[in-house]
């Protein structure tokens, strides 16, 4: 079954040709172009194109800004991001009953001691504070923690731990366009991970090959048929790895060379026979760094990692033409690059393949991306940071919605991550179904309607205050093209355009029914007769393109 076919039994929308590409469905031809530069027109199509793969929804203040830069001026824009790590999580989850005697309310909790029963509401509000991230950045960083989430996948129900669950996290966004080399070290020694694939447990007298073997499956090499390594290459950099432990008091990690296995270990020809000489002291933690050096001499870790980032921002489709021109050359940037992340994504970001026609539309949106992406485009007002308990309520509500729909941040399904991401051959399919779909539009009609009201504060979607952003409101054809242009990656038929315009005048056959109601609303905005009017008929208009399929596209 094609993309489109699929989506049509959910949704009518009458599609027509778009200037965004029909995309790619299963089995179609994938774009033959590759990695030279784009030098096409630089428009509303691919500027949105653009901003929709990297950031969560795009709100018309981002299309207007980048739209007006170039097309070099806005991938580095975009790639540029702080190096300075946000504010830590605080306790906000105090009650009349629940009083954490470590931590004041309001207040970080990540250098206080562990708490067992405050483990739970710990690890909740980093997904809270998390999700806040999502929602005010405006830069590649957020996608890129996630995409590393996924890739370097823990779960924190598992580490239980709450310090640890906050650390990793930071780690991701240390590392999330750094150099990966450094990336695999650091994650291979950090405690939240040592503790989640039982690298803590590793001792020369029981080995746990746990990490040893997804450090290879999972983290580096892949499972592709050029991915050789053998089992015995597992058992021997299990032995490598044996002795990393977790001081329980500064919650960090640390070498303890009584427990590691100071053997020589010896590995397959696909390591081109490589013996690691056991180490004895402090410096068995060197083998380590020989360890990690050994794999990366492998050129199938940079296919594999440009594999992924080609599923994550263009398509899950890599058939034979797409290895050749574009996997292939990205997998030498990254390698000539000492594999530093950046050059990768500059290259790809501008490349004639990422603006192919066939690479436009084809993505389903994740929970998450359809989550926060509908906060961020319709620009929902969250309660202040400072009104702490109200604002990790409505964040942890988002957060909430994203995880009934199959993504739950911080806790994906197991090691490999979410399933929509690796499974053949559905892949983002997996995101659509019976239960799932009405559980996403269960939030727009939400927002649209009663909207989230907890605490006295509640979050809901101002269709004047949107609207009023959105160039030419006045006129009811060029609104109607703006809305579907910023919300849909696919332009929708002259029969559904009637339909909104209908809608929109409330069955009135001229346009100054609406024209002369919006302007007399912005001239007063105190007349409600008008203000209701507006809000009404904008209501059943946004209403409508929230329930197009292509709404459900990115």
């Amino acid at each position: 079954m094609q993309r489109r076919d699929f989506f049509q039994q959910l949704a009518s929308s009458a599609l027509a040709p778009s200037p965004f590409g029909k995309g790619r469905g299963k089995g179609e031809t994938p774009p033959t172009s590759g990695l030279t530069k784009y030098s096409g027109t630089w428009g509303n199509a691919q500027t949105l194109h653009l901003l929709r793969r990297v950031l969560f929804g795009v709100k018309q203040s981002e299309l207007d800004t980048f739209k007006a830069m170039s097309l070099d001026n806005t991938v580095d824009a975009l790639l540029n991001i702080s190096t300075t790590q946000p504010l830590p999580p605080v306790n906000a989850y105090n009650t009349g009953t629940s009083i954490d005697p470590d931590v004041p309310a309001g207040q970080t909790w990540v250098n206080a001691p562990i708490s067992p029963n405050y483990s739970f509401q710990r690890r909740r509000s980093v997904k809270g504070w998390w999700t806040s991230l999502m929602l005010e950045d405006a830069t590649i960083r957020e996608k890129m923690v996630l995409f590393w989430h996924d890739h370097f996948a823990t779960e924190g129900e598992t580490i239980q731990v709450e310090q640890l669950f906050y650390k990793n996290n930071v780690l991701l966004r240390k590392n999330c366009l750094g150099n990966f080399k450094t990336f695999v070290k650091e994650m291979t020694i950090d405690p939240g991970m040592l503790r989640y694939l039982n690298g803590y447990l590793n001792t020369k007298k029981a080995p746990d090959e746990n990490y040893a073997r997804e450090l290879q499956e999972l983290f580096t090499i892949g499972k592709g048929k050029d991915s050789k390594y053998t089992e015995d290459d597992v058992k021997a950099a299990a032995k490598v790895l044996s002795g990393w432990r977790i001081n329980n008091s500064t919650l960090s990690s640390f070498f303890d060379p009584n427990s590691h296995d100071s053997s020589d270990k010896q590995f397959s020809a696909f390591y081109n026979n490589t013996l690691i000489t056991g180490k004895t002291g402090a410096n068995g933690s060197n083998e380590t760094d020989g360890l990690i050096a050994m794999i990366f001499q492998q050129n199938e870790v940079a296919k594999f990692i440009c594999r992924k980032l080609y599923r994550w921002f263009v398509y899950y489709d890599i058939d034979a033409s797409v290895e050749t021109n574009v996997i292939v050359p990205l997998a030498t940037i990254f390698r000539d690059n000492n594999y530093e992340i950046k050059p990768v994504l500059q290259t790809l970001l501008k490349s004639e393949h990422f603006f192919d026609a066939l690479s436009m539309g084809c993505q389903i949106k994740s929970p998450v991306d359809f989550t926060v992406g509908f906060c961020r485009q319709f620009e929902l007002v969250f309660p202040q940071a400072s009104d702490y308990m109200n604002a990790y309520n409505h964040w942890g509500y988002m957060q909430s919605v994203a995880a009934i729909a199959q993504q739950d941040i911080g806790d994906p399904p197991n090691v490999a991550g979410w399933p929509a991401y690796y499974q053949a051959p559905q892949f983002y399919e997996i995101w659509i179904n019976s239960d799932t779909l009405p559980k996403r539009m269960g939030l727009a009609t939400l927002m649209t309607t009663n909207g989230y009201n907890r605490g006295g504060y509640k979050l809901i979607l101002d269709v004047l205050a949107f609207t009023e952003k959105i160039p030419n409101a006045s006129d009811p054809n060029k609104l109607i093209d703006n809305l579907l242009l910023l919300l849909l990656p696919a332009t929708v038929s002259s029969s559904v355009k009637v339909i909104l315009k209908l809608g929109l005048l409330d069955g009135q056959a001229s346009d100054y029914y609406w024209t002369d109601a919006w302007n007399a609303y912005k001239a007063n905005n105190n007349d409600l007769t008008n203000k209701n009017y507006c809000t009404n008929q904008l209501k059943l208009v946004i209403a409508y393109i929230l329930n197009l399929a292509e709404f459900q596209l990115n």
